[in-house]
């Protein structure tokens, strides 16, 4: 049995508990988002929350964040009871929080978004050269030997530079409260970082808590937890199922708490024959990337598609399904030969599920049942509630889409739900090729199991697959064959069980 303790960070600070909470709960409506929570967390410890996709983690993130105020129970931290009258105010006593779904103003450049609301000011007007200075500082510590110009417009930006965005206006804000960041929140922090970023990630999470700041870690990731983190505590249902040690923990006692049912295999794999091309790539070239890419997708067949962040995978799916304008080179889909707008790829039996779910992969706003439904209406147009509402039941069930039924508004899932009602729009509308960027980011061990085993079912019905994945066993697991993307080019792809992590790393940074 696996343990997960390897190389953890364990810098707890012997003494009473900062962070502690009883019984804490919440409701939204009828349905109970934390309904009896208890946890502990000390001074300077590297404390990871595990648990399934609607366990309540964001929303007691949240809770802590003064985002959103508990329905009863206890939280105090530093002794002293704890009751934020918003986020401003949770930060300027020292709690500052990345949260898994980006918060940031991308109409603003960095700079205005890293010192929102923290910037340096006197008699109202705000010091420029103290607002820079502080920018600066916190975006170094962020960035590392990579950086980004405070005056870049944040939309501009790339999920994994967002996401680190976000790291440095955290930092900020405990530079302008004297240092004192009592306790940070990280939600889901790597879901979009590459290998790079985030070992400076942990290292910044490791100094942190060195000086004192207590972190609490939300990951679906569990080599991080071994790697990162010295005690957990597990919700399931909104409650805590259980607490420990990461180092005398074994990753199947974890993974049965999180999920409260024995999790089959990761990555089961059918019996499968790839048949005819139904895909073709030929010296593809985008507006920016990629720069070259040839490859051919079968039907019944996963390809793989690994690459360092920002290498142009992305960009490659966006240019097949016709987001973004080809410039050079040729795309073939069955029959049809050129670009194509994504209402004519649609048509062709293509779909796309994007990385960034909120920002163009959903209506957020719209419920379920619209969300997995409006890409394909009926013949005339809309079709009728009641068939409508009938067919996202349907695939609530069979993806286990926690929700409170097809009419709740998406943008009240958790975010690994958001992310299976993507998946289940492309099947309802019943395309043959599947284009699924980073298709578990932000989803919990057993989810993972489930979509991994939809995946192989549709392989093994003939459906073609092209799976960007930035977790190479994933991709090992998953694919029949593997094509590695650095700095815009596509190489040859290869058979999965040619490759291992170490090939795929050193392929991806030219080594």
């Amino acid at each position: 049995m696996a343990v997960l303790a390897r190389r953890r960070y364990d810098g707890a600070v012997p003494g009473p508990p900062r962070v502690v909470l009883r019984d804490l709960r919440k409701s939204f409506g009828s349905t109970a988002a934390l309904a009896g929570v208890e946890l502990e967390a000390a001074r300077g410890e590297v404390h990871a929350v595990l648990g399934e996709n609607g366990a309540g983690k964001s929303t007691l993130m949240k809770v802590l964040a003064g985002i959103v105020a508990p329905d009863g129970g206890e939280i105090t931290i530093d002794g002293q009871r704890w009751a934020p009258r918003g986020p401003a105010d949770a930060r300027a006593r020292g709690l500052a929080m990345v949260h898994q779904e980006l918060a940031l103003c991308p109409h603003l450049d960095v700079a205005a978004n890293v010192a929102l609301g923290i910037e340096p000011s006197r008699f109202g007007f705000v010091r420029a050269r103290l607002a820079a200075r502080l920018v600066g500082d916190a975006l170094g510590r962020a960035f590392g030997d990579r950086p980004v110009d405070p005056r870049t417009r944040v939309s501009e930006l790339s999920v994994a530079d967002q996401q680190l965005v976000e790291v440095a206006r955290a930092l900020a804000t405990a530079q302008v409260s004297g240092g004192t960041l009592r306790v940070l929140v990280l939600d889901e922090p790597t879901s979009s970082l590459g290998a790079a970023d985030v070992e400076r990630l942990f290292a910044l999470v490791r100094d942190l808590a060195s000086g004192g700041t207590t972190v609490l870690y939300v990951s679906h990731f569990l080599e991080e937890v071994a790697r990162i983190a010295s005690r957990f505590t597990v919700l399931r249902d909104g409650r805590t199922v259980g607490a420990g040690d990461v180092a005398s923990t074994s990753i199947d006692s974890l993974v049965r708490l999180m999920a409260g049912r024995d999790i089959g295999s990761a990555f089961p794999r059918t019996e499968r024959t790839p048949g005819e091309v139904i895909v073709a790539a030929r010296d593809l070239a985008g507006a920016r990337l990629p720069i070259d890419a040839s490859f051919e997708l079968r039907r019944g067949e996963v390809l793989g598609i690994a690459g360092l962040v920002g290498a142009g995978r992305t960009e490659l799916l966006r240019a097949v399904f016709g987001l973004d304008r080809v410039r050079r080179g040729e795309i073939r889909v069955g029959s049809f030969v050129g670009p194509a707008s994504p209402g004519r790829r649609l048509a062709q039996g293509v779909g796309f599920a994007s990385e960034d779910r909120k920002g163009e992969g959903l209506a957020t706003s719209l419920s379920v049942a619209d969300n997995l439904t409006l890409s394909r209406l009926g013949p005339s147009g809309p079709s009728l509630p009641a068939r409508t509402h009938a067919a996202a039941a349907r695939w609530i069930e069979q993806l286990g889409i926690r929700c409170s039924g097809p009419e709740q508004p998406v943008v009240e899932l958790s975010g690994g739900n958001q992310q299976k009602v993507q998946i289940a729009r492309l099947l309802h509308h019943d395309v043959d090729v599947l284009l699924l960027d980073e298709p578990t980011r932000g989803i919990d061990v057993g989810s993972k199991a489930q979509i991994a085993a939809l995946v192989d079912g549709l392989a093994a019905r003939g459906k073609a697959v092209l799976l960007v994945s930035s977790w190479l066993p994933e991709l090992l697991g998953m694919a029949d064959r593997i094509a590695v993307m650095r700095r815009g080019k596509l190489g040859a792809a290869r058979p999965a069980g040619e490759c291992d992590e170490a090939s795929l790393l050193a392929e991806a940074v030219g080594a």
